[in-house]
């Protein structure tokens, strides 16, 4: 896939979706020496970058004439509401497989959208179950990361934050940062980032307990979790990337493997800077951020993906059960 069906898929979008702001911390921009953007896609419809990916594929199926009767998915939780509410929004029936175990505020929200929703006992099992039920005449499965139009979809908002800064104070990014899970948003990234430059460094990160695309970039060989990994970051509990995925992903620039704890001290610091909700999957990228910024690259201007603002109350009381304000974020 060329990197212009990104720009094809923000023209489809435009009138659907929110564009997204770019928020910024002086005061974090001091603690670390360096300007960082964060492109919010928590205020993105359903909270969360999924639903760029989920209606660009129905948006696109409808241009082709083959809109389907039913439309299947299986997620652990954003992703479940994006294709939930992009079938409401195009008027066709939906049913979401969603493994036990997954964030109670996902699940209600995903129904709340209008979609049927079963509950599978592992992630493997809810993979199985979509991928049967999309068999049936008339039903499409729409795959949370395995598709182009998704891929292209999830990438309108890393090109938003490149015409955004090009628009306004222009320069470059020297480096872009995105939370890893079956690598969708990486990959479009990836793709709306080589539209604006060449150079700049692009770069992944990854729970450490939930490291397959990690492993995978490093052996050039896909590795694939039995069940789903128990990080705190929900929204990185893929089993394992695509062969679509890693094409892109084995581009880039690196991994970086996050610690629980670091998960958990970024939520809430970006929370606490940006004055926005941050779930545990969108502070990877800070973490991440973070780690390269301390190997010696100073003074640089960088961009963040903020992938979702979806918390449910015990997700919640796990970050702030410790305070983590105390200690100052330096390099």
């Amino acid at each position: 896939m060329k990197p212009q069906a990104v720009e094809i898929a923000a023209t489809r979008l435009k009138s659907h979706i929110t564009r997204t702001p770019i928020l910024r911390s002086r005061l974090l921009d001091r603690f670390l020496g360096c300007e960082i953007h964060f492109k919010n896609e928590g205020a993105q419809k359903v909270g969360a970058f999924k639903a760029r990916g989920a209606l660009n594929t129905l948006l696109a199926l409808k241009e082709r004439k083959q809109t389907p009767l039913e439309v299947v998915a299986y997620s652990s939780g954003n992703h479940a509401q994006a294709v939930a509410w992009a079938s409401r929004h195009l008027g066709i029936k939906s049913t979401i497989i969603i493994p036990a175990g997954a964030s109670r505020v996902k699940i209600a929200a995903t129904r709340a959208y209008g979609a049927e929703v079963v509950i599978a006992r592992s992630r493997a099992e809810a993979e199985d179950m979509a991928k049967s039920r999309a068999g049936v005449d008339g039903s499409f499965l729409l795959p949370p990361y395995d598709h182009d139009d998704v891929i292209a979809g999830q990438g309108t908002a890393a090109l938003e934050a490149w015409e955004d800064l090009k628009g306004g104070e222009g320069g470059s990014y020297d480096a872009v940062f995105a939370p890893c899970g079956g690598g969708g948003l990486l990959s479009g990234t990836f793709l709306a980032t080589r539209i604006f430059s060449a150079e700049t460094k692009i770069f992944a990160a990854e729970p450490a307990m939930a490291n397959d695309a990690a492993r995978s970039y490093n052996t050039g060989k896909i590795f694939r979790f039995n069940d789903a990994p128990k990080t705190i970051a929900d929204g990185a509990r893929t089993l394992s990337v695509s062969d679509r995925t890693f094409h892109y992903l084995d581009q880039l620039d690196g991994f970086y493997e996050i610690s629980e704890a670091d998960i958990l001290y970024w939520s809430q610091w970006m929370m606490h800077l940006l004055k926005v909700t941050v779930e545990p999957t969108a502070a990877l990228g800070m973490a991440a951020a973070h780690q390269w910024l301390r190997e010696g690259n100073r003074d640089k201007k960088i961009l963040v993906m903020l992938s979702g603002a979806n918390l449910d109350s015990d997700t919640y009381a796990a970050i702030w059960a410790e305070d983590h304000l105390s200690r100052l974020p330096a390099l």
